[in-house]
């Protein structure tokens, strides 16, 4: 039997008791002191009903108190329920109705929001982890006068301990479940496939600590290493930052990076410190990570692939193999991980055909919250059937084409998004394309592309000719958009993944012939 999320909180406390673990601006806290707070929080949390099983909302954005929260409630043996902040109060209003969270923490920047909750929600309790909304104790407060010896609760491997929102695709609103055993199994996906943390190791984080980001607290903490936090992300700040803390490592998503190589300081910030620069969660534009890999050096990248169903690595491309062909890659099948690829018909897809990504190892979560249908329809005999299409070439690196439900149907051809956004992209005059199918009177489906120009690029008809003319050079003419339209930006999730499907909707009226 492997640890507990629980156990492994426990042990790392012990462990590196002394050692400095968070560090917020000018503030920080010890191993130790993290262990007592997040204590104290979990004893806090249970005076107000919310003890062993139960589902919490948490409204917080990044900041010193994340991760001791975060632990409380795994001590506890509470259900977390993340609430992203920046989605709309609708959002919020149906995730805590439909988890039935009868309380929620917030941060003090998100006091008004939590008001506007409350107001809509009277019959939840909403508890300011600093501030209130009516003059009552805060949680920090009401924390001062509790035990700080760790809760006696009977955590089981299988309890859950984190309801995570996706950012999914689907349209459907769907919370992956992960339990004491699963939240401990990505922290092992981590340190055997994407950083194999020490003492030493310093790690930035910018992006909310609710997603990708927060994964990596974990590890960081098990191996002794330093969690350096800031409030959000901006380029010259992150990249002061960098240099400042002597960050070793940074996890990114590609608009981030995208941000920073357009920044005058980038080359010229000191990242003598810094050894690795992982990034995921949305396809990177070639031209970025040869730009970055240009200033920074090839062997600080690593790339992962994964889904908060099975976080973090499904695949992971290392730094010797960010080159050539390979930048197309999303990795190689990662140590713990076992992966299919499917075909249409649910068999085995043929060696180089595309197929459905299907997976499973100790990181996968224990289906959805309250959709059973959803559930059942994705988690089948141990395996996550992911949706995303794939392509594993001789040498086992996996290849994405897409979602399944972002493929285009034209003219009875099967055309992947990305495919086209790939190679748009490859154009010196695109800094951003996302492609849609848009419906179509002659091939019943359209490829369209949005995009948006880099600077200085005249968005006029020749460019649209010679923008389909770069695509037609490179793939099957099937696959060239029938429609270009210029853009100022492009919807993205609250995760920074392109929102394809709001796109889909935008044109879904819009029927031309062709």
């Amino acid at each position: 039997m492997s640890p507990t999320t629980r156990e492994l909180i426990v042990r790392g406390a012990r462990q590196h008791t002394g050692r400095i673990a968070l560090v917020f601006g000018e503030q920080e806290l010890t191993f130790g002191e993290v262990d007592e707070l997040s204590n104290r929080l979990a004893h806090a949390l249970a005076r107000e009903g919310a003890g062993h099983h139960r589902r919490v909302g948490l409204l917080v954005n990044n900041g010193l108190l994340s991760v001791p929260l975060d632990f409380a409630c795994v001590k506890g043996g509470i259900n977390r329920v993340p609430l992203n902040s920046r989605l709309s109060v609708a959002e919020h209003v149906t995730m805590l109705t439909d988890t039935r969270c009868e309380l929620v923490v917030f941060g003090a920047d998100l006091t008004d929001r939590a008001r506007e909750l409350a107001a809509a929600l009277p019959d939840v309790t909403f508890l300011g982890l600093e501030t209130s909304l009516d003059g009552e104790p805060s949680l920090m407060e009401r924390a001062k006068g509790v035990p700080t010896t760790l809760p006696e609760v009977e955590v089981s491997p299988e309890d859950v301990i984190l309801t995570l929102y996706t950012s999914g695709t689907t349209g459907t609103l769907k919370a992956a479940q992960h339990t004491q055993a699963s939240y401990a199994g990505i922290c092992r996906n981590v340190l055997l496939n994407l950083l194999p943390a020490t003492r030493d190791d310093v790690m930035l984080h910018a992006a909310s600590l609710i997603h990708a980001s927060g994964v990596f607290v974990l590890p960081l903490w098990l191996r002794g290493g330093r969690t350096v936090i800031l409030p959000g992300f901006a380029p010259e700040q992150f990249l002061d930052a960098v240099t400042r803390h002597g960050a070793t490592a940074i996890n990114l998503v590609p608009t981030m990076i995208q941000m920073l190589v357009e920044h005058p300081a980038f080359a010229t910030t000191d990242v003598s410190a810094l050894r690795r620069v992982i990034y995921g969660a949305s396809p990177m534009p070639r031209p970025v990570i040869e730009r970055a890999m240009d200033a920074w050096g090839r062997e600080r990248f690593w790339q992962y692939y994964g889904q908060t169903e099975i976080p973090l690595c499904i695949a992971v491309l290392r730094p010797e193999d960010h080159t050539g062909d390979r930048l197309a890659a999303c990795g190689q099948v990662a140590a713990d991980i076992d992966l299919r690829l499917l075909d249409e018909d649910g068999r085995p897809a043929r060696p180089g055909e595309p197929g459905e990504i299907v997976v499973r190892g100790p990181s996968g979560c224990a289906g959805y919250f309250n959709a059973p249908e959803l559930t059942a329809d994705t988690f089948r005999d141990g395996w996550v059937h992911t949706r995303d299409v794939g392509v594993l070439d001789e040498d086992g690196f996996l290849f994405l084409k897409d979602r399944t439900s972002d493929m285009i149907i034209s003219g009875g051809y099967n055309v992947y998004p990305r495919e086209v956004e790939d190679v748009l992209l490859e154009h010196p005059a695109v800094r951003e394309a996302a492609v849609v199918g848009t419906p179509d009177e002659r091939w019943v489906e359209a490829v369209t592309a949005v995009v948006v120009l880099a600077e200085g690029a005249a968005p006029d008809d020749d460019l649209r000719e010679r923008l389909i003319a770069h695509v037609t050079e490179r793939v099957a003419s099937y696959k060239k958009p029938r429609k270009i339209i210029f853009a100022d930006a492009v919807p993205k999730t609250a995760v920074g993944k392109l929102d394809r499907k709001t796109l889909r909707a935008k044109f879904a009226d819009t029927a031309t012939t062709s």
